[in-house]
């Protein structure tokens, strides 16, 4: 199965740091999902940034209450793949429902601090579309979002920010109906 010597979970997140097998160790870990679950989340600890990053990818996909804790954890991590995948994971709702999609209290924080200081522009620009999320429900996430609009040096991140603020194209279409 798979051209692996070992099939077992944990054998297929150790691949996800293989290029050569990258690929078809994420689509059978995504196939087994809530199954493999707990051997992803120890990924995220794994000494290799592309396994790292590899499961915070499939978190997105795979994501449950008990793995937030883990995704806003790798907020913080020192390579900028890791982060830029972490915060997709905490700001994508494609995959999640309201009972597990994390709220402001828990995620608001970090992404403020990235998008205000973060050495790399994909990640401010990836920290921007979660204090996005906030923006019509925080003065804190409106002010962030100007300020990286106006002022940070990346052109990708002062448009991304501005769609975020108020009269900004996703601000606009997702005002609550009571505000529209």
């Amino acid at each position: 199965m798979l051209g692996f010597v070992r099939t077992d979970n944990e054998a297929l997140v150790s691949c996800l740091g293989d290029p050569q097998r990258t690929a078809p160790a994420y689509r059978e870990l995504l196939r087994r999902g809530e199954n493999a679950a707990s051997a992803i989340r120890a990924g995220l600890r794994d000494a290799n940034p592309a396994v790292r990053e590899h499961c915070c990818r499939l978190l997105d996909h795979l994501v449950d209450a008990e793995s937030m804790d883990d995704l806003i954890t790798m907020a913080d991590d020192p390579d900028p793949r890791v982060r830029i995948a972490a915060f997709h994971a905490l700001a994508c709702d494609r995959c999640k429902d309201d009972t597990c999609a994390p709220g402001p209290d828990r995620v608001l924080g970090p992404a403020l601090h990235h998008l205000d200081s973060d050495l790399d522009p994909h990640v401010r620009a990836m920290a921007a579309e979660l204090v996005g999320k906030f923006a019509h429900s925080d003065a804190r996430a409106t002010e962030a979002l100007k300020r990286a609009h106006a002022h940070d040096p990346s052109p990708a991140v002062r448009k991304k920010a501005g769609w975020f603020t108020p009269g900004g194209t996703i601000y606009e279409r997702t005002l609550p109906p009571t505000t529209r």
